[in-house]
């Protein structure tokens, strides 16, 4: 397939590095040369320094052939014009545009990205994204990752294990003979930093972070097994009132009204104007490295502390403040990589990486195949895979010890006519199952050739 990028900054690279190893045709257009310097130095793919909304520049790389756009430059105006010059003057069939301001995306407006004005086939608004897996993470305490799959029936968890942990020093294989009421099945494991897929006679230990695929009905059973019996939140501070601070809000009055929830924000012109657009939300103008203001907001009183400032190290500093200042637990916005591998160490329960949730966001429509949907695992270690089992896919008809799976790709669940199945050597899978796997990043091509639509099956 062939991919033109516009955008070489965090996001626009991401995808050009998860695209480049699985051997796609990619091309990366940015204004800066250093950037397009760096890509083109690691990565197997071609670079145009220029402007993204330019027809010469697009031409220059290669729009007349080109399959899909993705537009991903800081600013949105370029990124719709780059769709617009790409479906007019070149006719790319596939056109996917990172929209940051919310102007754009009210819905009173939704006809503005029609094919006869704009034609975007896929728009991605980073900050709606975040709020989103932020308030995901909000209804499972305890678990630092929580992905619904399957119209929500299945869940990917991602739990810490602590030295109380009653799993630890389990073989995995042998954990549904020793626990047979715990219907899980470990995907993946952290250690050190450094992400794996587990072999069957793997053993968690103390400090290993474990990924799980899990039966959404014995969620809270899974989390205890963990040593993790954390209550849910009833009442929650987000430092910070950008757009993510004021998206979480909105979502949390709709759908958790139980929660008493308060916004720290420094900007006083848009403390008042956010205090103004939401009902039941305090919102409190300070700064949020201010201990006075963390006291009169009663950090040291709330079960959750999330920080959502547009900083990273401000994000990471008040988080630990409101750790020190008595608050149970912190999710923490970064959007720097280098960041990440500290946060255990540092004691900060959960980070959201903005740059890993829009990479998937955009990641599920690129995937080829029966493929529902498409989660990136943490940088570069695989991606969880939701997809629709064919007559023609190699899984079918046989039981999972015969099948030969790629290496590094571990079957999480099957879901058929509603009901969830944990996957076990018997299990035969079923045309129209949906699957659920995880695939490390080099056997994410071999996933997708599998739930590939052959010509035969016509």
């Amino acid at each position: 397939m062939k991919v033109i990028i516009c955008g070489a900054g965090q996001v626009g690279a991401n995808i050009a590095r998860y695209l480049a190893l699985e051997n796609n045709d990619i091309t990366v257009i940015d204004q800066s040369p250093e950037l397009i310097r760096r890509l083109t130095d690691s990565l197997d793919v071609q670079g145009v320094v220029g402007h993204a909304s330019y027809p010469d520049v697009m031409e220059k790389a290669g729009a007349a052939d080109s399959d899909m756009v993705i537009a991903v430059t800081y600013t949105d105006e370029i990124n719709m014009i780059a769709c617009q010059v790409a479906h007019s003057l070149f006719n790319v069939p596939t056109k996917i545009a990172r929209i940051r301001h919310q102007s754009y995306l009210d819905p009173i407006w939704a006809n503005l990205f029609s094919r006869d004005n704009l034609p975007i086939d896929v728009i991605i608004s980073p900050e709606v994204e975040v709020a989103k897996a932020v308030t995901r993470r909000l209804r499972v305490p305890g678990a630092f990752e929580m992905i619904p799959l399957v119209d929500g029936k299945v869940q990917l968890l991602g739990v810490r294990c602590d030295e109380d942990c009653p799993l630890l020093h389990t073989p995995l294989r042998q954990l549904a003979v020793l626990f047979p009421e715990l219907n899980i099945v470990i995907i993946g494991l952290v250690r050190d930093g450094k992400p794996f897929v587990p072999r069957r006679d793997e053993q968690m230990l103390a400090g290993d972070e474990a990924y799980f695929i899990v039966d959404s009905e014995h969620v809270q059973r899974a989390l205890t097994a963990f040593g993790h019996e954390e209550t849910e939140a009833r009442r929650l501070i987000i430092l910070g009132g950008g757009n993510i601070g004021f998206y979480l809000a909105e979502r949390i009055e709709a759908e958790y009204p139980w929660v008493h929830a308060k916004i720290v924000e420094e900007n006083n012109e848009r403390a008042q104007e956010i205090a103004g657009r939401l009902e039941s939300t305090v919102v409190i103008n300070g700064n949020v490295l201010d201990p006075v203001i963390l006291e009169e907001a009663n950090v040291g009183g709330c079960e959750t502390v999330v920080a959502v400032t547009n900083d990273d190290e401000t994000n990471i500093l008040a988080s630990l403040l409101a750790k020190r200042h008595g608050a149970q637990r912190t999710v923490t916005l970064i959007n720097e990589g280098k960041f990440e591998p500290l946060m255990t160490t540092l004691g900060i329960d959960v980070v959201v990486s903005p740059r890993t949730i829009t990479v998937s966001s955009i990641l599920q429509h690129v995937r080829r195949g029966r493929i529902h949907s498409v989660h990136s695992l943490r940088e570069g270690f695989g991606e969880l895979i939701e997809a629709e089992a064919l007559e023609t896919t190699s899984l079918v008809g046989i039981p999972l010890e015969d099948c030969k799976l790629p290496k590094n790709v571990l079957l999480g669940a099957i879901v058929r006519k509603g009901e969830v199945i944990m996957p076990r050597g018997t299990t035969i899978v079923q045309p129209k199952d949906r699957v659920v796997l995880f695939a490390a990043a080099d056997a994410i091509r071999k996933v997708e050739k599998m739930f590939s639509v052959s010509l035969e099956f016509f």
